[in-house]
């Protein structure tokens, strides 16, 4: 399931905020500054003017004195004044906010992680001397990675290092199921990742250019099935490692008419997952129009390697079920 950081917190909604930080506009619609907290400018101006004006200015002849010298400019200064009026606006990037390159960078920089450490756990799971740490390192990346992505995805502003270290733990668990998965299907893993790529690609081209959004009621709709199949998948983890069923996949393994009740749940998931991949997309870009602080880049990465972890291994375990 994707991040539920982007569905918690305000800040990767549209005209959403970070927390502590000024809203991208003010009441009237004009863009903030630094600093800008709404309701705290002009309000007071009538009182400054009530101040000055009831009372007395001792200084009157000297400012009136002076003010002919204010209003004059020199060509230096309006030389400066034009340059800067002519500058190109501040991007994002000039002012430290979250860009989609950002976002780009960080994703890639998981994926990294997670390539490094699975080619490690690869490697032992397919030695037979060192098979049995790869299997441990597979139940440790399991555990790790339920754990830590629940911390970073209930965070209230996102960790790199907790991020980077689920990346890890991520790694250790897909490249052990992968090798064991290749293993026993040959050239599985290679279809699975051009699957999940093409999806993505898919979904990105939907979105950016067909106008796809997951919104409204359909929204909810999409929400509430990936709740329940992630407590499905919960109940058939733990009736498999407890042996209370005999099946490969557990519940899954069950057959239907012939057919395994893997293959029209695995069907659903990557249906689940690529919505969400629109979900992501969305909850990304209203991040940078909202202007969040770079920081807020690692969420964006985070969620998207999530689902794209989840699309992978759904495609993975259905091609199983059509290689049997």
């Amino acid at each position: 399931m994707s991040n539920p950081f982007f569905s918690r917190s305000t800040a990767f909604k549209a005209g959403g905020q970070a927390p502590g930080t000024a809203p991208a506009q003010t009441p009237n619609g004009y863009p903030t500054m630094p600093g800008y907290q709404a309701g705290q400018y002009g309000q007071p101006a009538a009182g400054y003017g009530q101040q000055y004006g009831q009372s007395a200015n001792p200084y009157g002849n000297q400012y009136g004195q002076q003010t002919a010298g204010y209003g004059q400019v020199t060509p230096e200064q309006m030389a400066g004044l034009e340059a800067q009026y002519q500058a190109p606006s501040a991007t994002n990037a000039d002012m430290r906010r979250m860009t989609y390159d950002d976002v780009i960078i960080r994703t890639a920089g998981m994926f990294a992680v997670i390539l490094a450490t699975g080619a490690l756990s690869w490697s032992l799971v397919t030695n037979e001397a060192t098979r049995g740490l790869g299997v441990m390192a597979m139940f440790a990346g399991a555990i790790g990675s339920l754990v830590l992505g629940l911390v970073n995805s209930f965070k209230r502003e996102p960790s790199p290092a907790l991020i980077l270290a689920y990346a890890t733990f991520e790694g250790l668990l897909l490249g052990s199921f992968s090798g064991v998965m290749e293993a026993l299907y040959e050239g599985i893993v290679v279809q699975a990742v051009l699957a999940t790529l093409a999806t993505f690609g898919a979904m990105l081209a939907a979105y950016s250019y067909g106008g796809f959004r997951v919104q409204g009621r359909f929204r909810r709709v999409v929400v509430v099935a990936t709740f329940g199949y992630m407590i499905f998948s919960l109940i058939n983890f733990f009736l498999m490692v407890t042996g209370l069923t005999t099946g490969a996949w557990g519940l899954r393994s069950l057959t239907i008419m012939g057919i395994p009740l893997g293959v029209p749940l695995g069907i659903l998931a990557v249906i689940l997952a690529s919505f969400f991949l629109a979900i992501d997309f969305e909850s990304i870009g209203n991040g940078v129009r909202n202007g969040l602080p770079q920081r807020y880049a690692w969420a964006g990465a985070f969620g998207l390697v999530v689902t794209l972890v989840w699309l992978y291994v759904e495609f993975l375990r259905l091609l199983s079920y059509f290689r049997d």
